[in-house]
Formats: C-alpha cells, sequence, structure tokens
C-alpha cells in the first residue's frame, strides 16, 4: 500500500472544511446541518481520485462562502459512518440538510457538476457583483459592448449605487457615443466612490470622447500629420482621434513622438494627455504598460 499523507491538502476556509470522526459526527455534521448544508467526503489516503476530488470540492465550497460546510472522513480511520450508509466505494461525498440526508455522488466529478450537486440540495449561490463586474469587463474589452451591458445591469438590480457598474454603464455608453448618458451614470455614483479607480477610468473616457469630437476627421489629420510632421498640435489631435478609433497603440506612439522631439511643447501637454490615456485605459492594459515604460526612458535618460 502506498504511504501518503494522512490529511488531504486543504485550501478552504478553515471554519468550512473540518476532519470528523465517530466521536464528533453527530455535533459537526448532524447538528450543523440544522445551520447550513453540510458535505460529507468519504475517502482514504491510498485513493487517487480522492485526492483529486479534494482540491476540486474544496474550492466549490469556498466559493459559497460560508453557505455549505465540507466535512471529509477518513474511512481507513472511521469506517462505521460509511457502513452505515451502506457505501462501498470512494470518493463518495453525502449531503446532510437540516439533520438528514439529502443527497450523495460517488467519483471524483469535475467543478461543474460539483457546483450543480450543491445548486441541487441548497439552490444556487447569491450572486457577487465583484465578480460580475470582472465578467462584464471581459466581455466590454472583447466588444460585445450588448452583452456587457446587461451584466452590468444585473449589478446595478443587486446593488444599485455599484460605482463599478454604474462606471461600466458609463462606458457602454461611450462605446454608443451617447455621452449625455454617459454623464448620466457618472452622476449617479455615490461621492465616496467618486474617486475609485473605474469611475477616474469612466470620467477619463468621457473627457476623450468629448475631446475627440473637436479635433476633426482622423483621415484629415493623418495627412496633416504626413504633410508637417513638425506640428505637434496636429499630431496631439491625431493621437486623440487615433484613440477615440480604438487604435490605442498608434496613439501613444504619436503622444510619445511630441515628448521626444520637444518634451515641454505647450506645458508639457503630450504627456498630460498620455497620463490621461493610461486612466482611462487602466493599469493593466499591455498597451499602457509599453508605453508607460517607453514614457519613463525618454523622461529619465
Amino acid at each position: 500500500m502506498q504511504s501518503v499523507d494522512q490529511n488531504p491538502p486543504s485550501s478552504a476556509a478553515e471554519a468550512d472544511v473540518i476532519e470528523v470522526s465517530l466521536q464528533n459526527f453527530r455535533a459537526e455534521v448532524i447538528d450543523e446541518s440544522t445551520r447550513r448544508l453540510v458535505l460529507v467526503d468519504f475517502w482514504a489516503p491510498w485513493c487517487g481520485p480522492c485526492r483529486q476530488l479534494t482540491p476540486v470540492i474544496e474550492k466549490v465550497v469556498a466559493a459559497r462562502r460560508g453557505e455549505v460546510r465540507l466535512a471529509k472522513m477518513n474511512i481507513d480511520v472511521n469506517p462505521e459512518i460509511a457502513q452505515q450508509l451502506g457505501i462501498q466505494s470512494i470518493p463518495a461525498v453525502v449531503a446532510f440538510h437540516q439533520g438528514k440526508m439529502v443527497d450523495a455522488f460517488m467519483g471524483a466529478l469535475p467543478e461543474r457538476e460539483v457546483k450543480v450537486f450543491i445548486d441541487r440540495c441548497i439552490g444556487p449561490a447569491a450572486e457577487d457583483p465583484e465578480a460580475l463586474v470582472v465578467e462584464a469587463q471581459a466581455l466590454l474589452d472583447a466588444g460585445d459592448v450588448d452583452s456587457a451591458e446587461a451584466v452590468f445591469a444585473r449589478i446595478i438590480n443587486l446593488a444599485p449605487e455599484h460605482a463599478g457598474a454604474l462606471a461600466g454603464l458609463a462606458r457602454v455608453a461611450l462605446e454608443r457615443d451617447a455621452i449625455d448618458e454617459a454623464k448620466a451614470f457618472l452622476g449617479a455614483v455615490p461621492a465616496k466612490q467618486a474617486n475609485a479607480p473605474a469611475v477616474a477610468a469612466a470620467r477619463a473616457a468621457l473627457a476623450l470622447k468629448e475631446q475627440a469630437g473637436s479635433v476633426g476627421d482622423l483621415a484629415f489629420l493623418l495627412a496633416r500629420v504626413e504633410n508637417a510632421p513638425t506640428d505637434h498640435q496636429a499630431r496631439y489631435d491625431l493621437a486623440v482621434a487615433l484613440n477615440a478609433a480604438g487604435r490605442r497603440e498608434a496613439a501613444a506612439q504619436e503622444l510619445l513622438n511630441i515628448i521626444k522631439r520637444e518634451r515641454g511643447w505647450n506645458d508639457d501637454a503630450a504627456r498630460k494627455m498620455l497620463l490621461q490615456l493610461f486612466e482611462s485605459w487602466g493599469p493593466l492594459d499591455p498597451v499602457t504598460r509599453e508605453a508607460r515604460k517607453q514614457l519613463s526612458a525618454f523622461l529619465f535618460a
């Protein structure tokens, strides 16, 4: 028999995952199940599938944020309960709720199926607004504006003053050139969250959108810069127009070109605009990160 650690690794919060024995089974499983769902994971140290299931089920339990407890029972040390329940193979997971057994499954299920099992026992988890913001922002970044809007709207239904969702809806409005609508969403952000990063980024995007409307046609600006490479104002306006067209890297390069040629032009306008772009794009945007490196190289060379 292969020698392994007696306890499988535990990654869930301590209060939500415990080892149980015959002696504390009633208190930690039956009694606890009157307060929340308790999953009893019957396992043994020699069972490979058991060790595959452990991190999966602990991850799902942790995601339910206290709604579910995982009680692990080593059947080599405590065989009695498994025998009483007629468990003949492991891994086996038995669910207890309101003081009684309500469901069970056998084998190392994938994460999705473990989630379905728990949902079947106590219903789906309440939606997490912060997780939904991440989902919505990813949709917006991918250009799926309608889907992003739907997810941001779900967040507002859960938390009407959620700053990240209001900022997200403002960004959606800007994608549709609905500037007044974007302003309304930003105006609805509570004062105490007015400087939240997502709100600041949306405000920066709004300012850029408004400025883009006054700089002129992109093709005209491209021709103007080509004909007059030292016309910094034309290049500055071109950068604004390029950003409005979604060409972030090109916009950053035009501003960096001005800084390289004449660092202090127009009261440092190119650097200030570049910083505004960084705020709008976010610190993790690849163009932000690369352009920031180049800006540092110019400024501190």
